[in-house]
């Protein structure tokens, strides 16, 4: 298909830029310093890209590319490594990795955390904070008063407040494992508790929340193997999280968890295919959209190699999980985001540098005209229904 000529590549620091009335915000963070090569993951050397965010407005059809700013960004972690304000004012958009200033050919992880003023125009980075080695997934509270951060490469989580658009470190929580991986981290729907993927030791940890204070509450449930991405429904009754694996040619799954049990637990795991990288769920909660790597994230010289990835939607009845819905995509593909009606879906493809989107009518997938990207598709999301 012919990628549109209005791009994010083509946007440049003058372009004017507002909040359209009625526009349904995303944001896609773009890795321009990671390539997938024969070799595995490398450096996009000598001359790599710079890292940058694009803001779309998701109810023109095809989409409206917004604004992009340079800000730091990786596709190392969980594709929800960016997250939108309640009013959408702003974004947050972390950095788990960058290259090595003493080494240009290697990644070291990173720990940057930039807000997107939204409201500017353009849009631009208001601030640049500290989180922890390896900052991957990132949340807001519903009452925008607080950002949690998953320090992948350090086993903790960083708490911020936010007071308007301004943000403020609030201290760190400690899962007791620097090895434990966190990945992404979201909070329930009453705010009390949170819930945070471990992908180095195949745990999902609660975290209690009482105003700013946030505290490892010593509870962790099993779903599956390397719990990854991680979504909760709009009702708050049921939480779903991705369990990668671990790239060897197995069918991974996805794991339901009761949130309305006391305590809650998993009660269901359905196998959804090779590495389930992104997750997201339909405005109503009546769908998720799955982005299944299917080899497409591995060296050709693996043996467990794909040329695409797959995009699958399941429907969500009670905790139950049944496919109705799949189509291919491009190679090693991240995030998914859907239009607030829910009738379309659109996914970030990493090497392909674009956004592929798809009209779905509850049965099938029909692919539309996708949108290029000027780096990496590393991490996407809108703001929480």
């Amino acid at each position: 298909m012919r990628l549109r000529l209005h791009a994010a590549a083509a946007v440049t620091a003058t372009t004017l830029f507002a909040l359209p009335a009625g526009a349904e915000i995303a944001v896609s963070a773009n890795d321009g310093h990671t390539l997938l090569t024969d070799a595995g993951v490398q450096v996009a050397a000598p001359a790599p890209a710079e890292d940058s965010v694009t803001i779309l407005d998701l109810s023109a059809d095809p989409p409206k590319v917004l604004g992009e700013v340079k800000a730091p960004a990786s596709v190392v972690g969980p594709p929800q490594s960016v997250a939108i304000a309640p009013d959408e004012s702003f974004a947050l958009v972390t950095s788990a990795t960058r290259i090595d200033p003493n080494d240009a050919g290697k990644l070291v992880p990173d720990d940057r955390l930039s807000v997107i003023d939204l409201t500017s125009t353009p849009p631009r980075v208001s601030a640049t904070l500290r989180a922890g080695k390896g900052a991957a997934g990132v949340s807001i509270d519903r009452t925008g008063k607080l950002a949690l951060v998953a320090n992948r490469a350090e086993g903790t989580l960083s708490v911020f407040t936010i007071n308007g658009r301004e943000l403020t470190p609030a201290g760190k929580v400690d899962l007791g494992n620097e090895k434990a991986g966190p990945s992404h981290v979201v909070f329930t729907r009453d705010g009390r508790e949170a819930l945070v993927t471990r992908d180095g030791d195949s745990k999902v940890s609660v975290l209690s929340i009482e105003g700013s204070t946030v505290a490892y509450a010593k509870r962790d449930l099993t779903a599956g193997v390397r719990p990854y991405g991680i979504e909760i429904t709009p009702s708050g009754d049921l939480a779903l999280v991705a369990n990668v694996g671990t790239s060897s040619g197995d069918h991974d799954t996805v794991s339901v968890i009761d949130l309305r049990a006391k305590p809650s637990r998993v009660v269901n795991t359905v196998t959804v295919g090779p590495t389930p990288e992104g997750i997201r769920l339909s405005p109503d909660g009546r769908h998720v959209a799955l982005v299944v790597e299917n080899g497409s994230n591995l060296a050709k010289t693996s043996p467990f190699f794909g040329d695409k990835g797959v995009l699958r939607v399941y429907a969500l009845s009670g905790s139950d999980l049944r496919k109705v819905a799949e189509a291919p995509i491009g190679r090693w593909c991240q995030g998914a985001v859907w239009t607030r009606d829910g009738r379309s879906v659109l996914v970030q493809c990493m090497i392909d540098r674009r956004i592929e989107r798809f009209r779905f009518d509850g049965g099938a997938l029909t692919p539309q005209e996708p949108v290029a990207l000027s780096g990496g598709g590393a991490g996407f999301r809108t703001r929480e229904p």
